[in-house]
């Protein structure tokens, strides 16, 4: 079953270029993932600096090897930008509700 995790980001405000081509790059790696359905970019439209990464994942599993992966080899610079530390929320998708 899908899944999609929702990454909020707080970048550094002064920082906001080189933070937004630093994901552009970190994100193609992402999308090219095994089992990365889909990732879409939020900008908060009352602050540049907040941002939401949306990514739907085939399965739990895909998700989770992903998260293994950023956490080892697929390592990025990504935490140089941020102004916190990020959320990451990971949701099932229900047509119940």
């Amino acid at each position: 079953m899908a899944v999609v995790a929702l990454l909020e980001l707080r970048l550094q405000p002064e920082a906001l270029e080189k933070s937004y081509q630093l994901l552009r790059e970190i994100l193609v790696d992402t999308r090219a993932f095994d089992g990365c359905l889909g990732v879409d970019v939020l900008i908060d439209n009352a602050d540049p600096a907040h941002i939401i990464v949306h990514e739907t994942w085939a399965s739990a599993e895909h998700d989770a090897a992903y998260r293994k992966w950023r956490a080892g080899d697929g390592a990025s610079a990504l935490g140089s930008v941020l102004a916190g530390a990020p959320t990451l929320t990971i949701c099932t998708p229900s047509s119940d509700i």
